[in-house]
This record gives structure tokens, C-alpha cells and sequence, in this order.
């Protein structure tokens, strides 16, 4: 079987293409010159595993290793190259561009790029960023049933999300209101292109973070011939296309299209329908280039989903509290932009976006205080909507030099609402109920700078601005990196960092003694940090690296309770808008040390086992330091995979492996003579997180099977997500039925079979 090998070199800085450049392709030894545009191509090759090299004069050596050729879809890539700085006329500094190395050229420490490959790969990634991520060191799960992750001990609302160049809302199914994750990723891996994992110290262009950055990368469509690819399994069925919209043109579309497996069988009777389950998202990347008014593009991604559960009609049937409530939950995404990418000058680029997006979350609970007496227990809905636009200049002064800088606007509508009891004794309170429209405004500067003696030095500044209250802040950031062998680096990173609150935050309602109600958290600052991270790279041989960081974080102007004898902290938070007076009076901390070893894949075997010792502390108004609720103080991950392949690569047998070690989760001790008094869960406030959750343990295998038939590839994949069933918990409360505190889990074994075809 045969497949076509095409793609595009250009500049690391600039991305305008790079002509005459020398593509190798190793298995063969044949080569080619990339033309004007930087295109270059490979006619009939053998399908499975080859390897590039690509030179030029004016450009670092780069390798682009293992990269995995089917006969259902042309092999079509993206590759830039840095350039290069000579120390003398007659000596060049070469570099092996391994294809976890960041795109971001302005990234030097806890940066990490991802490839589609692995989140098809890796045993439970199940083709979603996130759960893909809890591989990397310093990395962890929230919750077995989301895909939330905790960076560093960072609560996962601390992430950013960034897709081609424009901050984008959170791309998740059954996602709340302020979180960063959900039950299941609506992007569709047909589209990512190589990506960009962040953990901290970020580079000057990412605002509005202090926890992690997700910098999104998307690929074009096939611009030559038709092509697609259908997907069945437990979490969808998926449909796909891209292609050319006509002949002679270079312009493409790609787009894809999921539905609910479990919606289908519930609705047809295969399952019960008590509880259903229902998503659908769509996503899109369109490339139409010009000859002479740049390159537009028009992207996006839009999901629904929502899920009801019933109140048990019996109250014999009540064994525990859960039993008694029945909710409607209700969460849409959706968002699109159009770019402009131009050529401004020999050495410098232009690119500009204009985004528009819209969020949706409602939660309806019903209470059953008995079979005849329903109560409305809790009631939300929240929608924002989000204009923005985005533009990055890039300037290049030369092969050492270059300078990056731009402009996020953002205008938001809001429309919060919530009512909610304390418990079922208590009357519905309205505490959220907003409607207006506000807005942001970021800049940054940043100069990328190598000398001749293999330091890189990348300095620069963010400034980020809330027009509901005018706060407003300038942040300093700083990297440098010190190639001290071919094999061998060193660097050091630093950077303040700021974060603006969930937006519903900043609209809680409060009464005062007089009986009036107001807002008490309408002037709250951003919530600050500093980052400081050291980070050392060892390749031990070609396909082996070890990387050690070392990182310490000041958190500072932390929304905590304006009560000194409440505990809480927004830094022990996962989602949702909190509407009890805060005020910027709490602190924290993380620091640890990340080892990772990771063997590249070479002769279909692979792996990467990685380390992380930390500890997350935090104070609230009390002045008290305590754990935050995600110390867990250490986290190890293994993962793994081998795959065999028949002679002639028709066929492959892979089988992939994860096993997670982790220490548990914090937790506040339980009340139980208030508990009980009350009739729900009350906790010990002054010993806040004391206890800590037995340790996680998980183990996932992934086994599959490919063939490649004449322009064809169908791939058969079953996941055993925790394949021991081990019983994880997730936490404790107070159970009002059972009158005892009762323990819950997080999610048994789960397989997930799905069957793929390219074609």
C-alpha cells in the first residue's frame, strides 16, 4: 500500500514560507526542494512509520521523526524551522527538532507540545486534550467523571484556553459556569493540528491565566483531493470531511460532526430512558488564501448537551438522599472567528482575528421533601456572550532578533440569574440576578533575543484591564535558556501573572444592617502570581530525554471570605459563580520539583514516566496556612505502548498502558451533630482540608488494531479505563436519610470501544 507524503515549510516567526529548502525522506534517502511557496512532496510511498529532514542554509537542521503514514489519508504537514545563528563563518549550530518541542518559539520553560497521534494513542485519552495532559509531570485528574485537570496544585478554573491566536471559551460538553472542563471534549482531533501545553511561567501574549495555558493549533483540510473518516463508539458517532473547493486553488474545508452514541440507543429503546445522556458539537476549520490580500480563515466549534435525572415516586425507593432530587441541566458552547494572516514587509507579519462566542448553562433542581411536597431546590441560568477581537504583529530584525507584540479586546453581554436554599427548611433566595455588558482590554510586548553563544533571552510585558471596576495591571515576564551542549540545557523563567474572577462573582448580592442590598464583590481585584520555575533538559541519547524543573508561586490578592471565621479560598474552587462576600485579602503557595523520563518512539515502542513532589498551601482571611483542597503532594504516571506491525505495514497490533499514583485530595472534617441538626452537610470550618483522601490509584489499557487496504484505514480500539475497578474515592457528606456521613466514588471500570475508517 501507497500514500502520498506533501506539506509546507515556513519560518518559526514570521510563518511565511521557506523556498529551496533540502526535505529528506530518510527511510528512502529521496529529496526534495520546496518551491516558492514552501511546498514540498512525496509521491507513492509505503504506508507506516518514515521520517523527515529538512535543511537550509539560512536554518537550524530540523528532523521530523516517526511520523505515521496511512493508505486511507494523505500525509499532509505544517513544519516551521528557527533560524540559525553562526558562531563563526565556518561553524552552524544544528538542532534535532523532536515533535514534542513547543511551537511557540517564545516558550522556554514548562511548555510541552502535544501531537493528535498521542491523544489517539495514549491509553484513556480517548482523543481529548485534557484527559491527554495527565501524562505530563505536575499534571492531575480532578474527577474520574470530568475531565477537569489541576495544574500544580492551581484549581483547574485557573486555565486558559487559546485556538489559533484567539482566547476561546471553555470547549467542553457539561461544562459550569467558570470552570475549564466538563464531562467530554467537543473539539474533534480531526482538526488539531501540534499544540502547545503550558504549566507555568508563560510567555508575555497569554493573560488572563495563572494556572495553565492550552494554546491550540488547527490543521487545513487536504487542498487537493477529498477525503474522509467515520467514527462509531461509546462517546459518539463521528462524521468528517475535508477537501479542495475547486481544482487549482489551495483553499480547503474541514469539518466534523459528532452525536451521542448513548442518545441514539436510549431514543431507539437499547437503553433505558430515565436519566439520558444527550451531546451533539460541530466543528469547522476553513482556509481561503489570496494572492495578494493574505491568507483568510474561518474556524469554530459549537456544542449542546444536556441531562435529566427523575426523583425516585416511591419513597421506599429512597435508600439515600441523592434519591430525593431530580434536576434539568443544560450547557451550550458555541463560538467562530474569521482571521487574516499578511505579509507586511519582508520581515514582518500581521495577523488579526475577529471572534464571536456564546455560553449557556441552566440547572433546574427539584427537591422531594416528601411524595406529595416537590420544592424548587435550586435554580440557574447563566448566559454571556463574547465579542473580541485579536491582532499580533511580528517583526523580524534578524537571524538572533525578533519582536512580537499585540491587542485583545473583548466586549461581554451578560445574564446571570440563581436562586438557591441553604437547606429544604429554608426559603429560595434570589443572590444573582444581573444583566448588562462590560469588558477587557490585554497588550504585550515581547523580544526574542539568541546570541551567538546559545543563550536565548525572551523578555516582555502584559497589561490586562476590567472595565466593570477599572482594575487594571502590568505584568512583567522573563526567560532565559542556556544551550550548554547539543544534548544538554539549562533555563530560567519568570513571570507575574494575573487573573480576573468568574464573571457572576462580581454581581452577588448581599443586605446590609439597614435591610438594603448591594454588591460586595463588584470592586474585586484579579487574583496575582508570580512564577518562578528552573528547568534543565538532558538528551540522554537520541531518542531519551530526562527533564527536571524546579518551581515556586506566590499567590497574592487572593478572593477569600470577608468573614475571619470562614476558611474559604476561590484557590479551593473547581466552577461555578460564588456569591458570598469575598474580599482580596488571601495568599498562597505552590512549589515542587517535576521529574520526567521520556523514550521517543522508535521501533513502534515508546514511553514516558514522569514525577511530580509538590505542595499547595493557602490563607484565608483568618491568617491561618492550610492545605489547599488539591494538595495532594505527589503524583506519578507511567505510560507506555507498543505496537507490532506485519511485515509489509498492512496491518498493526498497538496496546497501550497508564497506571496513575497519586496522594489523595484534602478535605474538611464533617460536623455531624450539626449535620444532623440542619439536615445537610456542615463542616468543621477551623480545620479546613486537615484530612486527606486515601491515595488514587488507577491503570488504563488500551488495545487496537489497524489495516490499511487500498486508500483505506480502519482502526478497531477498545479502552479499559480503570482496568482494576478500583474503588478511588472522591469525598465524604452527610447523608440526612441514612443519618450518617457516607462515603462516594469516583467512576469503576469503564470500556469504551470505538471503530474508526479514513477513506
Amino acid at each position: 500500500m501507497v500514500q502520498n507524503i506533501r506539506g509546507v515549510i515556513t519560518d518559526n516567526v514570521l510563518m511565511t514560507p521557506i523556498s529551496n529548502a533540502t526535505v529528506t525522506l530518510l527511510n528512502t534517502n529521496q529529496s526534495v526542494n520546496t518551491d516558492s511557496a514552501g511546498n514540498f512532496r512525496f509521491r507513492q510511498i509505503g504506508v507506516g512509520i518514515q521520517s523527515l529532514k529538512i535543511t537550509h542554509l539560512g536554518y537550524k537542521e530540523t528532523v521530523m521523526p516517526n511520523l505515521i503514514l496511512n493508505a486511507g489519508k494523505e500525509l499532509v504537514l505544517a513544519i516551521s524551522m528557527e533560524s540559525k545563528v553562526q558562531l563563526h563563518s565556518d561553524i552552524v549550530i544544528k538542532t534535532d527538532r523532536r515533535r514534542n518541542k513547543p511551537n511557540n518559539e517564545m516558550s522556554l520553560v514548562s511548555a510541552s507540545a502535544f501531537t493528535v497521534e498521542e491523544t489517539q494513542k495514549y491509553a484513556a485519552a480517548v482523543n481529548d486534550p485534557l484527559r491527554m495532559a495527565t501524562n505530563f509531570a505536575g499534571v492531575v485528574g480532578a474527577d474520574d467523571g470530568n475531565n477537569n485537570i489541576v495544574i500544580r496544585g492551581n484549581s483547574p478554573a485557573t486555565l486558559l484556553w487559546r485556538m489559533e491566536g484567539v482566547d476561546i471559551p471553555n470547549p467542553n460538553h457539561f461544562s459550569n459556569a467558570g470552570s475549564s472542563g466538563g464531562g467530554i471534549s467537543i473539539l474533534s482531533s480531526q482538526l488539531l493540528a501540534n499544540s502547545d501545553f503550558i504549566t507555568g511561567a508563560f510567555a508575555a501574549e497569554y493573560g488572563n491565566a495563572i494556572g495553565g495555558v492550552f494554546d491550540l493549533k488547527l490543521r487545513k483540510g487536504n487542498n487537493e483531493k477529498n477525503e474522509f473518516a467515520i467514527q462509531a463508539g461509546v462517546l459518539g458517532l463521528n462524521v468528517s470531511a475535508e477537501g479542495p473547493f475547486k481544482r487549482n486553488y489551495k483553499g480547503s474545508y474541514l469539518v466534523n460532526y459528532r452525536y451521542s452514541t448513548l442518545s441514539v440507543l436510549s431514543k431507539i429503546g437499547v437503553l433505558p430512558n430515565q436519566n439520558p445522556t444527550n451531546f451533539q458539537d460541530l466543528s469547522y476549520h476553513i482556509n481561503l488564501p489570496t494572492k495578494k490580500a493574505g491568507t483568510f480563515t474561518i474556524f469554530g466549534f459549537g456544542g449542546l448537551s444536556n441531562q435529566d435525572s427523575k426523583t425516585l415516586k416511591d419513597s421506599a425507593d429512597w435508600k439515600e438522599e441523592f434519591d430525593r432530587y431530580a434536576s434539568t441541566f443544560i450547557s451550550n458552547t458555541g463560538m467562530s472567528a474569521i482571521t487574516h494572516f499578511i505579509k507586511t514587509g519582508k520581515k514582518s507579519t500581521l495577523k488579526s482575528a475577529l471572534s464571536f462566542s456564546k455560553t449557556e448553562t441552566a440547572d433546574d433542581v427539584l427537591y422531594a421533601k416528601s411524595v406529595t411536597t416537590i420544592l424548587d431546590y435550586y435554580k440557574e441560568k447563566y448566559s454571556t456572550t463574547k465579542i473580541s477581537f485579536t491582532t499580533a504583529f511580528n517583526h523580524k530584525f534578524s537571524a538572533a532578533s525578533a519582536l512580537r507584540m499585540g491587542l485583545i479586546v473583548n466586549k461581554m453581554d451578560y445574564n446571570y440569574y440563581q436562586k438557591s436554599r441553604q437547606n429544604s427548611n429554608e426559603p429560595l433566595r434570589e443572590v444573582l440576578n444581573a444583566k448588562g455588558s462590560t469588558g477587557t482590554a490585554q497588550g504585550y510586548m515581547q523580544w526574542h533575543y539568541k546570541t551567538a553563544g546559545n543563550i536565548t533571552f525572551i523578555t516582555g510585558l502584559h497589561y490586562l484591564q476590567l472595565q466593570i471596576n477599572n482594575k487594571s495591571v502590568v505584568e512583567p515576564r522573563l526567560s532565559v535558556k542556556w544551550e550548554i551542549t547539543p544534548k544538554q540545557s539549562l533555563a530560567f523563567g519568570f513571570g507575574q501573572h494575573s487573573q480576573m474572577q468568574a464573571l457572576g462573582f462580581y454581581f452577588a448580592r448581599a443586605t446590609d444592617n439597614n435591610g438594603m442590598q448591594y454588591l460586595p464583590n463588584k470592586d474585586l481585584d484579579f487574583t496575582h502570581a508570580r512564577h518562578y520555575v528552573l528547568s534543565h533538559n538532558f538528551l540522554l541519547s537520541r531518542n531519551l530525554k530526562l527533564r527536571t524543573e524546579l518551581y515556586f508561586q506566590q499567590l497574592y490578592k487572593v478572593p477569600v471570605s470577608s468573614s475571619d471565621t470562614n476558611t474559604f479560598s476561590t484557590l479551593n474552587i473547581t466552577d461555578d459563580f460564588i456569591t458570598d462576600p469575598l474580599v482580596n485579602k488571601g495568599r498562597g503557595t505552590n512549589y515542587g520539583l517535576e521529574i520526567s523520563l521520556e523514550k521517543y518512539l522508535h521501533h513502534n515502542f515508546y514511553y514516558m514516566i514522569s514525577n511530580s513532589f509538590y505542595q499547595s498551601k493557602y490563607v484565608a482571611r483568618d491568617g491561618m496556612e492550610r492545605n489547599t483542597r488539591f494538595n495532594g503532594g505527589y503524583v506519578g504516571n507511567m505510560v507506555a505502548g507498543k505496537e507490532f506491525v506485519t511485515e509489509n505495514q498492512h496491518r498493526s497490533f498497538g496496546i497501550n498502558i497508564k497506571l496513575v499514583y497519586a496522594g489523595g485530595f484534602r478535605e474538611t472534617p464533617i460536623d455531624i451533630e450539626k449535620s444532623r441538626i440542619e439536615g445537610i452537610t456542615v463542616y468543621q470550618q477551623k480545620e479546613a482540608f486537615t484530612n486527606q483522601i486515601q491515595a488514587y490509584y488507577r491503570s488504563d489499557i488500551r488495545v487496537s488494531m489497524k489495516w490499511n487496504k487500498k486508500h483505506i484505514t480502519s482502526t478497531l480500539s477498545l479502552d479499559l479505563q480503570n482496568a482494576t475497578n478500583r474503588k478511588n474515592v472522591f469525598g465524604n457528606y452527610y447523608d440526612s436519610l441514612k443519618e450518617k456521613v457516607v462515603t462516594y466514588y469516583q467512576n469503576g471500570l469503564l470500556p469504551v470501544l470505538n471503530y474508526k475508517i479514513e477513506f
